[in-house]
């Protein structure tokens, strides 16, 4: 089952969010083993995800889940079946959106600029893959303009969703 794991849920395996629980450190430690045994990762074709996970993953002496599937996308990146890299297209305009594949709703303009990524892989993909979340309250605000667009997001930790 293909994927797209927003840069939070790594962070959680490697337990560099304080704020989350023990349940939802495990749920990430746990999906993120999945994807390194059954593949079905996807990822932009010019490395705007991957470079996101080194620079929040990527520190001296750091261990942990999150390092360790940094690693493991770093190093299947180019294996088909467990890594998928996905063209999208950045915007010329330089105005809200930062990719083509980014949908042009208005209720999406308040959405997180270096999240869009995630969403534009998502779309571009044709898989109509799940978006990860851990513990960012952006996707849980987004989630009905992002539905309407065509975006699951699957949240492993619906527990640190903010109370409606």
């Amino acid at each position: 089952m293909a994927v797209v794991v927003d840069t939070n849920v790594p962070m959680v395996a490697s337990r560099l969010t304080p704020h989350a629980d023990a349940r939802c450190v495990a749920a990430c430690i746990n999906r993120l083993a999945a994807i390194k045994v059954s593949g079905g990762l996807l990822l932009d074709d010019s490395g705007h995800i991957l470079r996101e996970y080194g620079r929040n993953l990527d520190k001296i002496g750091q261990t942990g889940a999150g390092y360790e599937f940094y690693k493991w996308a770093m190093i299947h990146q180019a294996i088909a079946g467990m890594v998928t890299r996905v063209a999208i297209a950045p915007t010329a305009d330089g105005g809200w959106r930062r990719y083509e594949e980014f949908p042009d709703q208005p209720a999406l303009k308040g959405f997180d600029k270096s999240d869009q990524k995630f969403v534009a892989v998502a779309l571009a993909s044709n898989a109509n893959p799940p978006i990860l979340n851990a513990v960012d309250s952006d996707w849980w605000k987004h989630r009905g303009a992002l539905a309407v667009a065509g975006v699951t997001v699957e949240s492993l930790c619906p527990q640190h969703e903010p109370a409606p």
